[in-house]
């Protein structure tokens, strides 16, 4: 799923091209996706002729600031937003869903697995959505927040850096990193963590999404970035997605379990 980093750099593709592009078309080349979202086809059409004037992003979702609405978009497990100056590029073209014809060029929104989502938002609406959506962005937050979001709750620590509503950006990938680098059990209970352990654990993910960042983000097997090429952050992974190979601290067998259905790897010895 794309996280923080790769929704960040994403947007930062975007920005390069789209700013101050006007729309000119809308194709819409899965008319049950949008349905199943409640979203109307007109709704889609009343973009055209206008401008974007900004492109932001909070957690994992990416905004598109028109004119008049805002476009905000949930990649889910697989989506991707892809632009070309050239029509005839298609590098998904089974899932495409929406192609937009800009006066720069085309900006595609594919969807392989189709839990993506979509809204149209009014634009000085869309500020207070956001924010009665999901909580603070995780790369935003200060450590004096973030403590007091978090301190004294008895949620395990892997499910509640996961919960959108409270911290927004983290996923399964940068939880499993995160708990890793900052030495923590994701089976710890928050409230069992000290002050100076929760301030350590921000500092770790502020870092680690930063390094994310500058690496242009995962490519574990969907993701691509906006102009359709792949991170390189998954060369430096150290325990996502590597259950029962040597931890690279102690060099015990990293172990696999499920918490809250979500999978996650971790190391025993190390993460107390």
């Amino acid at each position: 799923m794309p996280e923080l980093p790769e929704v960040e750099t994403i947007k930062g593709d975007l920005e390069r091209v789209l700013i101050g592009a006007t729309l000119e078309a809308v194709e819409i080349r899965d008319f049950n996706y949008l349905s199943k979202r409640g979203l109307k086809i007109n709704s889609l059409k009343k973009l055209i002729n206008q401008k974007i004037l900004t492109i932001k992003r909070k957690g994992k979702l990416l905004i598109l600031v028109f004119s008049k609405e805002a476009l905000i978009f949930h990649l889910g497990m697989t989506g991707a937003l892809f632009f070309s100056p050239r029509e005839d590029y298609p590098i998904l073209k089974t899932s495409m869903i929406l192609k937009f014809t800009f006066n720069r060029g085309f900006l595609s929104f594919y969807d392989p697995r189709k839990f993506g989502k979509i809204w149209i938002i009014p634009k000085e609406q869309y500020e207070f959505w956001l924010e009665n959506q999901i909580g603070p962005d995780a790369l935003e937050i200060s450590v004096r927040d973030f403590i007091t979001l978090l301190k004294g709750s008895r949620k395990r620590i892997k499910t509640l850096l996961m919960d959108q509503k409270k911290i927004a950006g983290l996923g399964n990938i940068y939880t499993d990193e995160l708990l890793f680098r900052a030495g923590i059990n994701p089976f710890r209970q928050v409230s069992s963590l000290s002050e100076n352990e929760l301030e350590e654990l921000y500092y770790h993910m502020k870092t680690l999404l930063r390094e994310a960042i500058a690496l242009r983000g995962s490519s574990i097997k969907d993701y691509i970035d906006g102009f359709g090429s792949k991170g390189a952050f998954q060369e430096r992974h150290q325990v996502y997605g590597k259950r029962g190979q040597p931890c690279p601290k102690c060099g015990n067998p990293l172990l696999y379990a499920s918490i809250n259905g979500r999978s996650t790897t971790f190391c025993n010895q190390c993460q107390r």
